[in-house]
């Protein structure tokens, strides 16, 4: 059987206050429910999830910039960073790997400035819209992305 495949998946900004954050936005789930979530969806997949949330765009930079020699994939929840970081952008290029981003909301209905992203441009793909599940659909999509390239 292959190794399980290792997936860096980050959060941004505020997301640390899921669950009492605008909930009519972005729900009731906390972040450590969707963690947990997370976790058992990848063990179904064969991928293991590395989850961290940083309010600090630094610390966001320089876990993106590790994956690149430990990881096999990036699933990234920016947060307000979407909207305003080059460096996440930049680093996410400098992985070479295969990279999501996600959110819970759908940023295309709301505020005009949200509808802008510096990640979309190098990632495989955005998923929107769907709250936690957005999470699970993006571990299904980077499974995917991975199997077409493995050999194995």
């Amino acid at each position: 059987m292959a190794q399980a495949k290792n997936i860096l998946l980050i959060n941004g900004a505020n997301l640390n206050m899921l669950g009492r954050r605008e909930p009519h936005i972005y729900g009731t789930e906390t972040l450590d429910e969707i963690r947990r979530a997370c976790e058992r969806k990848a063990a179904t997949l064969s991928l293991t999830v590395d989850f961290r949330q940083s309010n600090s765009e630094g610390q966001l930079v320089d876990w993106i910039q590790e994956a690149r020699d430990s990881h096999d994939g990036v699933i990234i929840n920016p947060g307000g960073y979407t909207h305003t970081s080059v460096a996440i952008a930049d680093a996410l290029i400098l992985t070479e790997l295969p990279v999501i981003e996600i959110h819970l909301s759908n940023i295309f209905r709301r505020e005009p400035f949200r509808a802008h992203s510096y990640m979309s441009p190098v990632a495989s793909g955005m998923i929107c819209g769907f709250g936690g599940q957005s999470y699970s659909l993006a571990l299904d999509a980077m499974r995917q992305i991975l199997n077409q390239g493995d050999t194995t």
